[in-house]
């Protein structure tokens, strides 16, 4: 089976491109490198697994001629959709951006689909979509009121997806991630942001020496340390459950969505000092009050996968560390 990977190029997608590839799957990737890197494509290229790879096409969801291209030229019986805009405080900036890109690029994607005849999507969604809260572990019936343009697209693509199945016969699963972290263990691939935004890669590189520091956002939380409680998946455990979504979408699987996480929580102490202890260095560091916007605890209840889709995340948060920490010494120059 040919699989179209948009934004193969970036760190969840090219994380997927490899288990699909390990699972016997044939993976074009369609990127336009906006965020995603030449040099991963090259790395993926370059790997002797069971499934092949088929080819990169740099072409832009904003454009039907290349997604056209693309249908064509790899023969596309499924797609893994992660090419969109990502930055929750950019998207408050400029929610046009988003809009833009991550929704109306989708609508292009699903029509392209539809004209070649292609069937099934995977889609990279994301806790975002429930906004605030009401309670925890957050379930899949959990309301979804985003609270940032960002999660508003990816709430709105949900939509389109349904009335898409109704109307066309499109079937999708829509995979709401919590936290993801970690790096492919074999060293392959990682997590490769300009400018980095996420937890754990920045606690890292306050190791090198550097200049740099790492700001702690807040220790008055009403959790167990002050400060916020997160949900961190491991990458290639995250990559495991898309195998495992379009397995069931080939098997007659129904449009469904379904959380990823590990239905327990860290706190930002207890990364920092699993990452010093890992590390085996002192790692500068700022206080400083609280974010707007960051909820205390956000904690993912993932019983619908691991009984609809049969995963299980394998990987504790040290896993994810030390993976991580081994990406980044070998990527300093990053």
């Amino acid at each position: 089976m040919n699989v179209l990977v948009t934004g193969g190029a970036g760190y969840i997608g090219s994380h997927c491109a490899l288990a699909l590839m390990q699972s016997g799957y044939d993976v074009a990737v369609f990127d336009n490198l906006s965020t995603g890197h030449q040099e991963t494509v090259d790395t993926l290229s370059g790997c002797n697994l069971p499934g092949r790879f088929l080819g990169f096409q740099k072409g832009d969801l904003l454009s039907m001629e290349d997604l056209d291209r693309a249908f064509k030229t790899f023969q596309i019986d499924a797609v893994m959709h992660f090419a969109a805009f990502s930055q929750v405080a950019e998207s408050m900036k400029d929610p046009g951006k988003y809009y833009r890109n991550n929704v109306l690029g989708t609508l292009n994607l699903l029509d392209g689909m539809r004209a070649h005849g292609v069937k099934k999507i995977v889609f990279s969604s994301t806790a975002a979509t429930y906004g605030e809260p009401e309670y925890t572990p957050i379930d899949e019936n959990h309301p979804q009121n985003p609270i940032n343009p960002y999660g508003s697209s990816k709430l709105m693509i949900e939509r389109i997806m349904d009335d898409y199945d109704m109307a066309y016969g499109l079937r999708s699963v829509r995979l709401r991630y919590f936290n993801v972290a970690g790096a492919d263990s074999g060293g392959r691939v990682g997590e490769w942001h300009e400018p980095e935004t996420h937890l754990i890669p920045n606690i890292l590189k306050s190791t090198f020496g550097d200049g740099k520091e790492f700001s702690m956002f807040g220790t008055d939380y009403p959790t167990r340390d002050g400060t916020c409680i997160r949900d961190y998946v491991n990458v290639e455990d995250l990559a495991d459950a898309h195998v495992r979504a379009l397995k069931y979408l080939e098997n007659g699987g129904e449009t469904d969505f379904f959380n990823l996480g590990t239905n327990s929580g860290s706190s930002v102490k207890e990364v920092f000092g699993s990452c010093e202890r890992i590390t085996g260095k002192a790692i500068p560091l700022r206080v400083c009050g609280r974010r707007p916007g960051d909820p205390a605890v956000l904690i993912a209840d993932n019983k619908k996968a691991k009984e609809t889709l049969g995963w299980q995340p394998e990987r504790a948060l040290d896993d994810s560390i030390r993976t991580a920490y081994g990406w980044e010494k070998a990527n300093k120059q990053h």
